[in-house]
């Protein structure tokens, strides 16, 4: 996963296998200050959303890549989450499209937990077959 400003903040960009020899044309920033692995995991892979903060209102339970997550939430907003098993990517945009944000198991009670300016998910996706 790259990062745009040190310390893993910013825009996030993750990479699969490969090569990359124009980041501009790939649709990068062309500031990266900081980069980390994404651990890998053999199981399963498991998030709650949900449409409010501190995880309520709508809850749905997704163990699958998720192209539309207002479909899935029944909602325009997903303001929290429990990442219970494996890493997934968040794109702000439907079809696994625009900023992404990387989330490791864990708790977020609210966006701006993940880095996010807005409550606004378009698509999810698990962190797989990335090396």
């Amino acid at each position: 996963m790259l990062y745009e400003h040190p310390n893993f903040q910013g825009q996030q960009f993750s990479l699969k296998w490969g090569d990359y020899p124009d980041m501009q044309s790939e649709g990068f920033s062309t500031s990266i200050k900081s980069c980390r692995m994404i651990p890998s995991h053999r199981g399963t892979y498991r998030i709650k959303i949900y449409d409010k903060e501190d995880h309520r209102g709508n809850m749905v339970e997704l163990t699958e890549d998720s192209p539309r997550v207002m479909d899935q939430l029944r909602s325009p907003e997903m303001l929290s989450c429990s990442v219970l098993e494996g890493y997934w990517i968040l794109y702000e945009l439907p079809n696994y499209r625009g900023r992404q944000y990387l989330l490791r198991p864990g708790e977020y009670k609210r966006f701006s937990e993940w880095g996010a300016m807005s409550g606004r998910v378009g698509s999810l996706r698990r962190a797989t077959d990335l090396y």
